[in-house]
């Protein structure tokens, strides 16, 4: 056997094919493989990327300032945004380039990414934006982070209804190398649809890390013949809103269907052989799927025994219909397995109401009982137990599928030890939060996205509210005349600050509350790995912009009160205390009337 040198760097070489990659690297490789199946097209294309870092993908920006000399060499940008609205905008921004003759390429592609939450936040944006459509030899994508099980945020989250009413259409991988592949054909849906396209990634699909084809032409895309006249559907100068909305939904929409029909995206698992059940899911839910079938002792070989055949659908919605309606002819009965609100069993049943079909449909209920749950997530054995009951009362079962349901039964009743200990969240050694969030005796402070939320775990009397990212300090403007407290704290990191935070300080001014705003500066996104604060902005120019705001009082409380520059240019209500003084410090500014800040740098 020959030996073969291989090199961390393989991952981003597009000579290499078999490359080792994690899910976000796999975004890093899709954009320059992008670039380089415009180039062997004869398009002089460029890149932008552009979003706000957030679990699962909070490491994008990190992989793609690693790979900044690939990047520039393959004319594509990486510019991290302030917040993920902005980034859409960014993003917006970059399907026009060419539209008036100014542009030096012949389109733009583009990435956005971003948190669940930050998919909400851009609702707006995104709508505008889509509306307006992408340009042709552009298209953008959209790398959504979402967290069916709150294991990272503060809401679990499910971005796909944002998106469907935003009229965007949505794909959704089932691992790193349908990262690659389904990203380059959301390029090519884009550029033709002119819509912008979601990419569905989830802890399970995109951390990660496997082996994969990373050949950029592993994947031949085909448009719809006589459709759509090409670049009508793309964005264009002077649209109407009217115009818009009816090209959306009347064209744009139809457009995306008809692509993933020529393009046969959806894919048979079990082939469908003399069957009477049929099984759907997709992403996430299809490796669910697999491996609650490899739970029931279920291969290829039993399924078509069985009568059991099973579709992976890629795009979510719009869906194929009519490669669905072949698919699902003669069966029935069909099992849509999905988890939180149902995205693809709606259309599969809108699909099979439109022709008449007598097949039945089971997904969120079985005959108006709850099968698969609209909240929390999908477990492989609570998947594997409700399919296999099914089997055996659609008369569909052999030893093998008994054997692995008695097996499911017997692993549950034995799982009932009770926990031992509970272990909660407490602060990493040396961090600052651990001192910046203690309160005087009896105050109370609110606190929202960062890593000073612990707190709330750890004197939970005291942190009385939790707000979305973005909405410090507003959730006293309401509660503050019906209360008997006269005066809140509010915590919040530079990074939120920065991010959006910033806003809800003007908000408290402008409402003429009594509060202090407790802003903890140590120059880093913590939660998400410990990234520079967008912007950038020193404790000094907080102040300046606090006092400018009319913000009364301004106190920076620091454990070095002599290690600042010394042309640091503090506000004029500014004064610098030790770390020791901090209760001192909030005794005083809570009564002080209006709003004061307390900056606390470490």
């Amino acid at each position: 056997m020959a030996n073969t040198s291989i090199k961390l760097d393989d991952k981003y070489n597009l000579a290499e094919s078999n490359v080792l990659l994690n899910g976000t690297q796999a975004l890093v490789r899709l954009m320059l493989g992008q670039k380089y199946r415009d180039y062997k097209s004869g398009l002089n294309t460029a890149g932008f990327v552009t979003g706000y870092r957030g679990s699962p993908l909070g490491a994008v920006d990190f992989q793609m300032k690693r790979a900044a000399k690939e990047l520039e060499a393959s004319k594509i940008q990486f510019k991290e945004a302030l917040n993920e609205d902005l980034a859409t905008t960014a993003l917006w921004g970059a399907q026009q380039a060419e539209l008036r003759g100014e542009g030096l390429h012949d389109g733009v592609f583009g990435l956005w990414y971003g948190k669940g939450p930050g998919v909400d936040r851009s609702g707006d944006a995104m709508r505008h934006a889509n509306m307006a459509g992408t340009s042709m030899h552009g298209g953008v994508l959209m790398a959504m982070g979402d967290d069916h099980s709150g294991e990272s945020s503060t809401v679990l989250h499910q971005s796909d209804l944002a998106l469907i009413d935003a009229g965007m259409p949505i794909l959704s991988p089932a691992g790193v190398q349908e990262i690659l592949d389904y990203g380059h054909y959301g390029f090519a849906l884009s550029r033709f649809s002119g819509l912008w396209v979601g990419l569905k990634t989830m802890k399970d699909t995109i951390e990660v890390t496997s082996v994969v084809d990373g050949d950029p032409f592993r994947l031949k895309f085909k448009e719809p013949e006589h459709s759509f006249e090409r670049g009508s559907l793309n964005i264009r100068l002077m649209d109407t809103p009217e115009e818009q909305e009816k090209r959306l939904f009347n064209e744009k929409k139809i457009a995306a269907e008809e692509f993933a029909r020529v393009n046969r995206i959806d894919k048979i698992g079990f082939p469908k052989i003399n069957s009477k059940i049929g099984l759907i899911a997709a992403g996430k839910n299809w490796l669910d799927l697999i491996h609650a079938f490899s739970l029931l002792g279920i291969d290829a070989r039993d399924a078509e025994e069985l009568g059991i055949t099973s579709y992976k659908i890629v795009q979510t919605w719009p869906i194929d219909r009519q490669s669905l309606l072949e698919w699902s002819d003669q069966l029935d009965l069909i099992i849509v397995v999905e988890e939180k609100r149902k995205i693809i069993e709606t259309q599969v049943k809108d699909t099979l109401f439109s022709v008449g079909s007598k097949t039945r449909v089971y997904g969120g209920d079985k005959n108006n009982e709850k099968l698969f749950s609209d909240y929390g997530v999908l477990d492989p054995l609570d998947i594997a137990s409700a399919i296999g009951q099914i089997f055996q009362e659609e008369g569909c079962s052999n030893t093998k599928l008994t054997s692995g349901l008695k097996k499911i039964k017997e692993a549950r009743s034995a799982d009932n030890a009770p926990d031992l200990a509970e272990r909660l969240p407490y602060f990493c050694a040396g961090c600052p939060h651990n001192s910046s969030t203690k309160l005087p005796d009896g105050e109370i402070a609110g606190m929202c996205i960062g890593c000073h939320s612990i707190s709330g775990f750890l004197t939970p009397d005291a942190i009385t509210n939790y707000t979305q990212m973005g909405g410090e300090g507003a959730f006293w403007i309401g509660r503050a005349p019906f209360s008997s407290h006269q005066h809140s704290f509010q915590n919040m990191g530079d990074g939120t600050y920065a991010h959006s935070g910033y806003l809800g300080v003007r908000a408290a001014v402008a409402a003429e509350v009594n509060m202090t705003f407790k802003l903890l500066y140590n120059g880093a996104v913590a939660m998400t790995g410990g990234q520079a604060v967008s912007g950038g902005q020193t404790p000094w120019m907080i102040s300046a912009q606090l006092a400018a705001e009319g913000v009364r009082e301004i106190s920076i409380v620091t454990d070095q009160p002599d290690g600042f520059p010394a042309d640091a240019n503090w506000a004029k209500n500014a004064k610098i205390y030790h770390r020791r003084e901090l209760i001192d410090v909030q005794n005083r500014l809570k009564t002080i009337k209006g709003v004061t800040a307390l900056i606390y740098v470490q």
